[in-house]
């Protein structure tokens, strides 16, 4: 038997390591050291993943951006990051100082790339594309009064990237305010 080549079999008997084995190389790691090191390294990614989620790094946080104008004020408290396969909610207040005759949200097409809308709520009184935006017709709205509007999406999980989403709130075809913010989607 060759030096070195001891091997610890079934019961402690001591028998020969099996040909092409070197046991101090591939047993005791000897010249290697740094590998159970770097495994060990590999280990903490997964690990610092889960931290950084628990933190919220990659969540849907909520976060309120707003406008106004002496016709209206728009706030949209919706999240800056989300995760793809997420289900999100945005929430459009419109607040009217003085009366808006036919109040419309156009929400710009980035809102719908990657995404799917799952629910409106309240139904708008009418919904159509303009130049790939949605526009959503919110009706009159009068001095004082406020409309709440709830949009659900869901995030599709090879929409990575981050987007300016803009919302603008008219009044018939006049623009009454713009809102832009951004948004960044984790795989």
């Amino acid at each position: 038997m060759c030096p070195g080549t001891e091997w610890a079999g079934i019961n402690g008997f001591v028998s020969e390591a099996p040909e092409g084995i070197q046991v101090g190389r591939h047993r005791d790691l000897r010249g290697r050291e740094w590998q159970g090191w770097a495994r060990r390294g590999l280990l903490v990614v997964p690990v610092l993943i889960v931290v950084l989620a628990l933190a919220n790094v990659f969540g849907q946080r909520p976060e309120t951006s707003s406008a106004s104008t002496s016709a209206a004020s728009l706030s949209v408290f919706a999240p800056t990051s989300v995760r793809g396969g997420l289900i999100w909610e945005a929430r459009f207040d419109v607040h009217a100082v003085r009366t808006l005759q036919d109040a419309r949200l156009v929400l710009d097409s980035d809102w719908l790339e990657g995404n799917t809308v799952n629910t409106i709520e309240p139904s708008p009184s009418g919904e159509t594309s303009r130049d790939g935006a949605l526009e959503l017709d919110l009706g009159q709205i009068q001095a004082g009064q406020r409309h709440l509007l709830f949009i659900q999406f869901q995030t599709n999980p090879t929409n990575v990237g981050r987007r300016t989403l803009t919302v603008a709130l008219l009044d018939g075809g006049q623009p009454v305010l713009r809102i832009s913010r951004t948004v960044t989607v984790f795989p």
